[in-house]
Parts: C-alpha cells; sequence; structure tokens
C-alpha cells in the first residue's frame, strides 16, 4: 500500500487565500496587518527564507518590510531597532531571523521582542501560555503541522506520537501541541537508546533533526502518519528531507513530502499568526 501524500503546498495556497479576506477586512478598519523581518548578516539560505516570507506577506495584501543589517552590527543597534518596532502601531509583527552572528545573545533578542508581537513564538511569555495549553502564538512550523493533521483527518487523541528531534523552534513546541491534543509523546534526540524501538510503536511520527534520509522504512511502524519537518540538500542539489520519502511511503499511512510539504506550511502559519496579532489589536 502506497502513502496517503499530504500536500503542504496545496494546503498552504487554500490557507492563503482564506486569509485575504480577514485581511481586507483589517484594513478597511485602518489596521492594514504589518510584519517587519530583521535579517543580520548575508546567509544565503537566511535571505531565501526572508525573500518568501515577505512575498508571502504582500501576495495577500499585508504590509511588510525587510530591514538588513551587517554581520558585523552591534547587538545594540538590532535591540535599539526592536523597541522602535515595538512601539509602532502599524507594525503587528516581528520576526528576527535565526540564526543570529556568533556576537549576539540570541535569548536576549528574542525576548526584546514585545509578547504581542512576537509571531515566531519564541517570547518566553508565548512558549509558556504553550505549555499551559492557551497557545496565544503558536510557533509557525509545528502550527503547520498541525494544520496538516487537521487536513489529514487525522485523530490524535489516544495516538502513540513520537517526535524526533528536540529544539525550542521544532521539537519541544510540536511535542506540546500533540499533548494538547491528547496524544501520548515521546520526544527523541541524539543519546535516545534504541531510536527504532520507539519509531516503530509511533502512530504519529515527526522527523525534525537535520539529517537527510535518516528515517528509513525499517523505522516506520506500518500505516503510520509520517511528517518530515527537514529540509537537506544533497550533494547533486537536490532537495531532501529527514525521511527516506521514497522507502517509506510503501510502509506509512499518511506522509509529507519534501519540497512541497511542511516547507510552505511555516510561512503560511507566520502569515496566520500575524493576522491574528492584527486583529487582537483591532479588537475583533
Amino acid at each position: 500500500m502506497t502513502a496517503q501524500i499530504i500536500d503542504g503546498k496545496a494546503l498552504a495556497e487554500e490557507l492563503r487565500q482564506s486569509f485575504k479576506a480577514r485581511v481586507e477586512a483589517l484594513a478597511a478598519k485602518g489596521h492594514r496587518p504589518g510584519l517587519v523581518v530583521i535579517l543580520v548578516g548575508a546567509d544565503p539560505a537566511s535571505e531565501v527564507y526572508v525573500r518568501n516570507k515577505v512575498n508571502g506577506c504582500l501576495a495577500i495584501g499585508m504590509h511588510s518590510e525587510k530591514i538588513t543589517y551587517e554581520a558585523t552590527v552591534d547587538q545594540e543597534t538590532v535591540l535599539n531597532k526592536i523597541a522602535e518596532l515595538n512601539a509602532d502601531p502599524n507594525i503587528h509583527g516581528i520576526l528576527v531571523q535565526l540564526p543570529l552572528p556568533k556576537h549576539f545573545d540570541e535569548e536576549k533578542v528574542l525576548e526584546a521582542i514585545a509578547a504581542e508581537k512576537d509571531v515566531d513564538g519564541f517570547h518566553a511569555e508565548n512558549v509558556g501560555a504553550l505549555a499551559q495549553g492557551n497557545p496565544r502564538f503558536i510557533p509557525c512550523t509545528p502550527y503547520g503541522v498541525m494544520k496538516m493533521f487537521e487536513k489529514g483527518g487525522v485523530d490524535l487523541n489516544g495516538q502513540e506520537a513520537v517526535v524526533i528531534g528536540r529544539s525550542n523552534i521544532v521539537g519541544k513546541p510540536m511535542a506540546l501541541l500533540l499533548i494538547n491534543a491528547g496524544a501520548t509523546v515521546t520526544v527523541c534526540n541524539s543519546r535516545t537508546r534504541d531510536l527504532k524501538f520507539h519509531t516503530r510503536r509511533a502512530d504519529i511520527l515527526v522527523a525534525a533533526i537535520g539529517k537527510p534520509k535518516f528515517v528509513t522504512a525499517d523505522m516506520v511502524k506500518p500505516g503510520a502518519v509520517v511528517i518530515d519537518v527537514g529540509i537537506n540538500r544533497l550533494p547533486d542539489g537536490k532537495l531532501c528531507g529527514d525521511v527516506d520519502f521514497e522507502g517509506c511511503k510503501e510502509t506509512a499511512g499518511q506522509i509529507t513530502p519534501v519540497p512541497g510539504g511542511v516547507g510552505p506550511m511555516t510561512i503560511t502559519m507566520l502569515l496566520a499568526n500575524t493576522i491574528e496579532a492584527a486583529e487582537r489589536k483591532a479588537g475583533l
């Protein structure tokens, strides 16, 4: 049996179309949603991500701008800009593209963003709200994955879920969302003993480790829902995920491809968070 493909690209487009009406309604009341993305340095991958975020906003009628600094900029300059944006009533979302240069205190920069404008969901207040089961802003990639479960008709209640990876950006918030949805969750990492033991019993398997084709068919429970968060570039220039897609699609019940799976959903949910921030500010 070949797995059903969860098409993130199609779902992202469907959601973005639905966002347009919300943006128009806000703009009509003088609250056009506004997102600012701060990029420090000239990392090629980060530049692509930032461009896609800005273009995604503009395509649905939102206001968006990019602020770029040299990699050598001092942290205080960036913190001052964040303070200025925090005070700007026309800006509803502020995002600092990670990673930052080594001389930056990443945590300090993220905490400088006003919690109500933290559309990445990385501020300690927002992380705490998510942990309590009352999220205000959900980190964009796990948020996108939850929407994919919804689209695929996946009932998470009572399911065995395994997350490979414990990052603050994906692994931890993903685990919290699954817990909040009623799943029994195991979080695995590089020190996990007998990883296959855990993955083979997973009804829901989320891979977010950054190792190309790491999850193979023998690690997957027949009929499982496999979510591939990874995006890796192979020596031949082709993109692949953390899951061996060709092998695993013959075992899984549902699976996400790379590209065209989780990736398009991440930016889409950033747009959703920014619109939600604007709606809250407008009292809607």
